[in-house]
């Protein structure tokens, strides 16, 4: 018997990077899979069907109320239930200065909206049904951004920040009804978003972990199936680095 058999799980963020890899190691788990994202691209929900899970696509902005409504009716629609929850979806601004005195109100809103608002609804889209049900697991995407100052990141920084003290408050609030709520706050991981850094930059990153190297997706997704498997049970309202030591280390960049 897997780990998460007889589980329903929602990733958003699920066609490329670290939700890729957690909605593919979800399905490997044993979990029914629905990939939310706002790319309209099929491979990952193919390849878990080509490997014999099981997995459903919907095409969203986890910014939209609207929408995650929608993809939480198509999910029960489809497999009954949501017993699990990972946020993962995010963006960080490559456009314009991220700075305090930098920043422009379009850029702000754009990473606000997807990294703490987008989080923020999809727990309010799944909620209500978990309590009715007795009970489920949310896993939400922080960052060491929000633990370290790194420079040109204060809205990434504030938003992920947000996301620490979002899935605290969760915690605490539902615990009394069978919701676990954590989260992961990842080193650098090795993912498209770092395709335009130059080397330079890719090596100092690599740099500022303990472990002289980029993570990997799959080592993100190994500790969220950690969360949602019954090894987590006892966990609930923590923010765990997996970071490489760069959180121990004392190098911002």
């Amino acid at each position: 018997m897997k780990r998460l058999d007889g589980k329903v799980a929602i990733i958003s963020g699920g066609v490329q990077g670290i939700g890729r890899a957690c909605a593919q190691r979800c399905a490997q788990e044993g979990a029914q899979v629905v990939i939310c994202d706002i790319q309209d691209d099929d491979t990952t929900v193919q390849e878990i069907l080509a490997a014999g899970g099981e997995a459903h696509r919907v095409v969203m902005d986890v910014r939209k109320r609207e929408d995650w409504q929608r993809a939480v009716a198509e999910t029960r629609e489809r497999f009954g239930r949501v017993d699990l929850l990972g946020n993962v979806a995010g963006v960080v601004n490559m456009l314009s200065p991220d700075n305090v005195v930098g920043l422009t109100d379009e850029a702000w809103d754009t990473v606000i909206g997807t990294d703490l608002r987008g989080v923020w609804l999809g727990m309010q889209a799944v909620i209500p049904g978990m309590i009715e049900q007795g009970g489920g697991k949310i896993v939400n995407i922080s960052s060491l951004a929000a633990i370290k100052g790194l420079e040109n990141l204060a809205s990434y920084s504030a938003a992920k920040a947000g996301v620490m003290g979002l899935t605290i408050q969760t915690a605490l609030e539902f615990s009394k009804d069978n919701i676990l709520v954590n989260a992961i706050a990842p080193g650098t991981i090795d993912t498209p978003i770092l395709k335009d850094i130059t080397d330079e930059m890719r090596e100092s990153n690599a740099n500022s972990h303990l472990i002289k190297r980029l993570g990997r997706p799959e080592e993100i997704a190994g500790m969220m199936a950690y969360f949602f498997s019954p090894d987590g049970d006892f966990c609930s309202g923590l923010t765990y680095p997996v970071d490489g030591g760069w959180s121990v280390n004392g190098r911002n960049w």
